[in-house]
């Protein structure tokens, strides 16, 4: 097992993130964590009605750039309570219910919060039929030990559910839940106290100092919420802040694992940042890929190129939002996306960081990104 010191990050702000409890719609815990980290290096922070936040650093430059990366991760809200005293649950998010059996979770109630199990059949007691059935995750109830009259007092619809799982080193990976995306709100928020010369508890950075004698742009580090249900977030985002450019922070999938050929990882770990061209949502602007890489390249930054066929991410939300932006997008590859346990590489989230640092260092606003 890798140690934490190795990191070139503060791998405890980054646990925290990851391990605190936010889904699409109430982010709230996730919001207090970035107004902290990065009201110290903004010059102002806001908020909106729906839950965004953004950190702004002023330039001297008629040029504005926003990065955005989401806070809401995959869960449940609870739709209804059995009179036998089993919680019955609604998506917020996709979730693959193939690991949803047997996992604890805690409801989130006005009250305090309550413990519970997914339920799951045990095996000796499935026909053929039941074992070969396709889970759904319609069929998933939390068995919340209580009797049903208890239960009914102490959970009730609206109710919302989150998995409980710790975030854990695993030799060079780092594993947990919510790693979508709160890896990337962690690079944001890293690349935010690097351009302000802060240096990260963990070490690793560079000064802060940016490399060119032009202008300064105008950064918006937004926090975007409800990525997870329609990437709804960053369409408001990108109506209000009308940047010149774009560049989404996501999680992307890295099938580098047995049962996949070559041309089916999309990206692998140990790697590298993995610089979008595509996905289901969004055809990044040539041109902002383009200098992406050269950046990359000038910095010998690891780096790879990402053709996700399916899935998408708020960088779409930014493409048309308040008429043709241009927009990029930088991921982190992760295994096991949207599970339980997703895992990356420490040195793909480093190399994430020292990419964004290094595009907004180098961003003078004098780049021609229209075609």
């Amino acid at each position: 097992m890798s140690s934490t010191e190795e990191f070139a990050f503060d791998y405890a702000l980054l646990a925290e993130l990851t391990e605190a409890r936010g889904v699409p719609g109430y982010e709230d815990r996730i919001r207090e964590i970035v107004r902290r980290e990065l009201e110290p290096v903004a010059d102002e922070i806001r908020g909106d009605a729906m839950g965004n936040v953004v950190a702004t650093r002023h330039g001297d430059a008629d040029f504005e750039v926003a990065i955005s990366a989401h806070m809401d991760e995959i869960g449940f809200m609870v739709r209804h309570v059995t009179e036998e005293g089993f919680a019955r649950l609604d998506a917020l998010g996709g979730w693959d219910p193939r690991v949803l059996r047997a996992q604890r979770v805690t409801i989130h109630t006005d009250a305090g919060n309550v413990p519970g199990v997914l339920g799951s059949v045990p095996p000796h007691t499935m026909d053929d039929e039941e074992r070969e059935k396709t889970p759904e995750v319609g069929d998933v109830h939390v068995d919340l030990g209580l009797d049903g009259e208890r239960a009914r007092e102490r959970v009730q619809p609206g109710d919302l559910v989150t998995m409980d799982q710790e975030t854990k080193v695993v030799g060079d990976h780092v594993t947990g839940k919510a790693l979508d995306d709160r890896a990337c709100l962690f690079t944001m928020i890293e690349a935010a106290r690097r351009l302000d010369g802060n240096e990260s508890e963990e070490g690793g950075v560079t000064d802060g100092a940016s490399e060119h004698d032009g202008s300064q742009p105008t950064i918006h580090f937004a926090a975007s919420v409800q990525e997870e249900v329609g990437l709804r977030g960053a369409e408001a985002l990108g109506v209000d802040l009308e940047p010149d450019v774009a560049i989404a922070l996501d999680v992307t999938v890295a099938n580098d694992v047995p049962g996949f050929s070559a041309g089916e990882h999309v990206t692998d770990l140990g790697e590298g940042v993995a610089i979008k061209l595509k996905d289901s949502s969004v055809i990044t602007s040539p041109k902002v890929t383009d200098r992406l890489r050269q950046v990359a390249e000038e910095r010998a930054i690891p780096h790879q190129l990402e053709v996700l066929p399916a899935g998408g991410t708020d960088t779409a939300g930014f493409q048309t939002g308040a008429g043709a932006t241009p927009v990029g997008a930088l991921s982190v590859p992760t295994r096991y996306l949207h599970t339980v346990t997703e895992s990356a590489h420490h040195e793909d989230i480093a190399a994430t960081i020292d990419l964004l640092t290094a595009a907004l260092e180098t961003e003078t606003g004098e780049f021609d990104y229209s075609l």
